[in-house]
Parts: structure tokens; C-alpha cells; sequence
């Protein structure tokens, strides 16, 4: 057996081709929690106090050490868990930083 033949024996073998690139990009930048002000609460309070069953809205939430985005329709609220219900996703109101209504005006309760 020649040398060359010989060396290729001991290369690295990547037996799963791509694997370390995916993870590379699969990576994510954890932050910490922002502390909302007391105005801030307040107004985020009177906008959750808007929400209604099947509206369509817009949450920006913190959730494992980022911060999501999900759109979608409210498909429970409920005040006494203190939990907003998009579609199948479970937000706690505590995790909530914003909501943006997408088709739901200025009520008067």
C-alpha cells in the first residue's frame, strides 16, 4: 500500500456532513429579562384587558432566554391562570412585552 493510500485511512471522517454548520446557525443569543417601567405595565395591562377571544394579534413574549414573535388568533384568554392562549401557544401574561391588535379597534368596556 502506498503512503498516500496509507494517510487517507486516518483523515477525518464526517459522518454527518453539514451537522456542524446547522448547529452554527441553530445557535442563539441568550438575554436577559427586560424590566418593564410601571407605566410601560400599565399600558401593556389596558392593552391584554382589549384582547378578546378570536382576534387576531401580534405578541412579542420572552420565552427560554430570547425574546418571540408569534401572530396568530386568540383561542383562549384566561385572567385566572394569567394565560394568553395564539392558536396552541401558551404565553404566560407575566412573559408578554407587547401587543400589536390586528383587526380589533379601541373598545369601550
Amino acid at each position: 500500500m502506498s503512503r498516500e493510500d496509507r494517510a487517507k485511512q486516518f483523515m477525518p471522517f464526517a459522518a454527518l456532513k453539514g451537522y456542524p454548520e446547522a448547529l452554527r446557525k441553530k445557535e442563539k443569543i441568550i438575554v436577559l429579562r427586560m424590566e418593564l417601567s410601571e407605566e410601560y405595565k400599565e399600558e401593556l395591562d389596558y392593552k391584554l384587558r382589549q384582547v378578546r377571544k378570536n382576534d387576531m394579534i401580534t405578541v412579542i413574549y420572552f420565552c427560554g432566554g430570547e425574546y418571540l414573535q408569534k401572530t396568530g388568533m386568540v383561542s383562549r384568554m384566561d385572567e385566572t391562570a394569567k394565560l394568553l392562549k395564539i392558536v396552541n401557544t401558551k404565553i404566560p401574561f407575566a412573559d408578554i412585552m407587547d401587543i400589536i391588535p390586528e383587526n380589533f379597534s379601541e373598545r369601550k368596556d
